[in-house]
């Protein structure tokens, strides 16, 4: 017996190993699908964390650069520091330049030591426009790094205040008049602007009430504009260059005229009581280049830094975090995060594979049996079945293959069983043959007619059992011919009675025969012959002397079969012996007797029955018997009125 080669089969080849390689590469997918998603989804939460972090940063410095703006020192700012700190959410630490603390919002009985980096240097003069919410108000040029809401010695004291907003509301209102929207804004030196919707200043110079009439600095102004000028003409006089003429927005040039140097008097300024006395010699406006403009910028920024640094409070350093201490928020993939997300991640794959381990055994183990089992069918042993448990495909496909199985088991008992009768069928007119010729060779038998017929009689029987072997074969293969043509169903039972007669006669059996005459079956008459024939010979054998043997043949009506075209019956029923209630389904088996005697009498081939229902069949009709034990047995063939080839019965 050969050996089981199923265990020998490679893992990479076989079910289990590919089920364990789907499900590793599945698993790993999901694992990689899922830490893709997770890093995805952290990172965004992370960008958006800092997002809004950066946005309350900029909102914390902002607000305490405009208090140092304001305030000459950082005295009163813990309240500002808190409330800023309970609005983030973070804390909030200001320190001098030194790291000596200012203000503190942590709240901790042990404050965490603070990071060595600052987040900002927070100094009105020296803005970080990274973080600051600058303001488009103010004064100063796009470069200028000084706080607009450091405005020193140019804050209006309330009367001017109060003054210049009466006439900034006058001119508003002159506007809205004659159909300019305007609007008053308050700068952070307390001075008003009327500014129109749509902001274009020339719209209203050909009225009554131009807003240009606001531009005149107040006594305050020009006290501050003076000191700011001279501090400028000292810084550029230092570089030896020419002083210069400052206007009210800090710009210089355009057509002013420049006092001629001599002896030192105040410069006249718009609105100064001095406006009226004699102008001095004058020069007229000069030309700046570039390099004088770029002297001129550095200086009157140095000037104002130097106007305002009494004004605002000293520099320092803010410090931004959470609690405990940290300064940017963010997701810290240290050593032990890395080996825990490895560790799930092999955890995961490890489940994953250790259920497809178990799913994969648990499947491969009723395929082991099949196969064995097949194996074991194909090396010629007994019949072999598998175990069947539960109801899934597989245990289907077992149930099916031990059906297979049984199945094929009867099959070669059947066909042994055929190999001996026909064996034995063969043997026997052979063996008379030969035994009859021998007798004859040697002169012991005289070759006379009653001889001659005896050994015409065994080839007869000879060539019926090949006969029905080969009809019993062509059945099977599906190449039966059948020629169809109009029968007359009575006709041809009468045929068949009086090629029987004689059979029936020698043996005390009476024909009869029960059809009416125009009933008309569309058939193959020789096959027909031969079924008719074949139910009748069966009958007179079995049926004892004095019995009877009835043909008979009627039509049903119209609806038994699908085309509504109805059936012929023809019946061959006897007053024999009976079969046995337990042998009646085998009649129409193949090499099947119910008694198993090889008599001329009653021992048959076993095989007209067997022919009987294929030529039924191959009309498209069935074969049917019925049978009580000791009164006798009737054979019924149904076939339809419509013929294998569409042919319908005609009256």
């Amino acid at each position: 017996m050969r050996r089981d080669r199923s265990s020998r089969v490679p893992l990479r080849r076989s079910l289990l190993g590919r089920l364990l390689g789907v499900s590793a590469l599945v698993a790993a997918c999901s694992v990689a699908a899922t830490a893709w998603l997770a890093v995805q989804t952290t990172s965004g939460a992370i960008r958006q964390e800092q997002g809004q972090n950066l946005a309350a940063d900029a909102r914390i410095y902002d607000t305490l650069l405009g208090y140092a703006a304001r305030h000459p020192t950082w005295d009163g700012v813990d309240a500002t520091v808190r409330e800023l700190a309970e609005q983030s959410g973070r804390r909030v630490a200001l320190t001098t330049q030194s790291r000596q603390p200012l203000a503190d919002s942590a709240t901790a009985a042990t404050v965490p030591s603070l990071p060595p980096e600052a987040s900002a240097v927070v100094d009105p003069l020296s803005v970080d426009t990274v973080l600051a919410a600058r303001s488009t108000e103010g004064q100063g040029t796009a470069a200028d790094r000084i706080d607009p809401r450091a405005v020193g010695p140019f804050l209006l004291p309330a009367a001017e205040r109060s003054a210049l907003r009466r006439t900034a509301d006058r001119q508003a209102v002159c506007l809205n008049r004659v159909g300019i929207a305007a609007d008053v804004v308050v700068g952070p030196s307390g001075r008003p602007r009327v500014q129109m919707v749509g902001n274009d200043p020339e719209r209203a110079a050909g009225t009554r009430c131009d807003p240009s009439d606001l531009d005149s600095p107040t006594r305050t102004e020009k006290k501050a504009l003076t000191a700011l000028n001279g501090l400028a003409d000292a810084c550029l006089k230092r570089q030896g260059r020419g002083e210069v003429r400052l206007n009210q927005d800090l710009s210089w040039g355009g057509g002013v005229a420049v006092p001629v140097p001599g002896p030192a008097r105040p410069t006249p300024l718009p609105g100064d009581a001095r406006e009226a006395a004699p102008a001095p010699a004058v020069e007229p406006p000069r030309e700046f280049t570039g390099e004088d403009d770029r002297a001129i910028a550095s200086c009157v920024g140095t000037a104002r830094s130097e106007q305002l640094s009494s004004y605002v409070a000293s520099p320092a350093l803010l410090f931004i975090g959470d609690e405990g201490g940290a300064t940017v928020p963010g997701f810290d993939l240290s050593p032990a995060n890395t080996a825990k997300i490895a560790g799930a991640a092999a955890l995961v794959l490890a489940l994953t594979v250790g259920a497809s381990v178990l799913a994969g055994a648990r499947l491969v183990r009723p395929l082991h049996a099949l196969t064995g089992a097949a194996q074991r069918m194909r090396d010629g042993q007994e019949h072999a079945s598998v175990p069947v448990s539960g109801d899934d495909e597989i245990a289907r496909l077992a149930a099916a293959f031990n059906d297979m199985s049984a199945h094929r088991a009867r099959l070669e008992e059947q066909r042994k069983a055929m190999v001996s009768d026909v064996a034995h069928e063969l043997r026997t007119p052979l063996s008379n043959i030969r035994g009859w010729l021998e007798a004859a060779q040697d002169g012991l038998a005289d070759p006379d007619p009653a001889f001659v017929s005896s050994l015409l009689e065994e080839a007869v029987q000879l060539q019926h059992i090949i006969d029905d072997l080969q009809d019993l074969a062509a059945a099977d293969a599906g190449v039966l011919r059948l020629h169809p043509e109009p029968v007359r169903v009575g006709e041809l039972l009468s045929q068949v009675a009086a090629a029987h007669q004689a059979r029936a006669e020698t043996a005390g059996v009476t024909l009869t025969v029960e059809a009416g005459a125009g009933a008309i079956l569309p058939a193959d008459p020789v096959r027909l012959r031969q079924a008719v024939g074949n139910l009748v010979s069966n009958a007179v054998r079995h049926t004892p002397a004095g019995g009877r043997v009835t043909l008979r043949a009627y039509g049903e009506e119209a609806g038994r079969l699908s085309d509504g075209a109805g059936e012929v019956v023809i019946e061959v029923a006897d007053t024999g012996t009976g079969i046995p209630a337990g042998d009646l389904r085998h009649v129409f088996d193949r090499f099947w007797r119910g008694e198993k005697s090889r008599s001329r009498r009653t021992g048959g081939s076993g095989l007209g029955l067997a022919i009987v229902r294929k030529l039924a069949e191959a009309h498209g009709g069935t074969a049917s018997a019925t049978s009580t034990e000791g009164l006798g047995s009737a054979f019924t063939l149904r076939l339809p009125a419509r013929g294998p080839d569409g042919m319908t019965t005609a009256s």
